[in-house]
């Protein structure tokens, strides 16, 4: 179970390698996604708190990146955070997720990024509940409801 000190130890010193890499060009994302999608997970964009798909989901199921379909989050780690985000406490895998430091409006936080295609999924921040306390702020435009989590090795 990755905790804080995990998240800032990865944002720091570089996450664990992914399983796989995706690599596209902007055509090809362009392409691939709706304007929205490529917003958020290309120009590291947000959606409006509440707005989301996925915001109040309580559907089983594993939630996958929107871009590349690598399995990120578990609904059974899914929680109300109040926030208008899909929030998580953990990833699927130490390694589905890509921590970094953003310093961007003034503020210091963690961003998390799909590792397999780097999309942009969100930030985390240490006020969720325990055991990890972990609150993954998950845009809904980044990741799509794929399969129930017992289906999937």
């Amino acid at each position: 179970m990755q905790t804080w000190n995990d998240v800032i130890r990865l944002a720091n010193h570089g996450s664990p390698a992914p399983d796989k890499r995706v690599e596209k060009t902007d055509a090809e994302w362009r392409a691939q996604l709706t304007p929205q999608q490529y917003h958020v997970t290309r120009e590291h964009g947000t959606e409006r708190a509440f707005s989301g798909e996925y915001c109040e989901a309580h559907e089983a199921g594993l939630y996958a990146c929107v871009c590349c379909g690598t399995p990120l989050y578990d609904s059974r780690t899914k929680f109300e955070s109040g926030t208008g985000w899909p929030s998580f406490t953990q990833p699927v895998k130490d390694n589905a997720l890509k921590y970094k430091k953003d310093t961007s409006y003034g503020m210091t936080r963690v961003e998390v990024l799909c590792n397999t295609c780097d999309a942009h999924q969100g930030h985390v921040f240490p006020d969720g509940p325990p055991p990890s306390g972990l609150r993954l702020c998950i845009n809904s435009a980044s990741v799509k409801l794929v399969s129930e989590p017992e289906k999937v090795a």
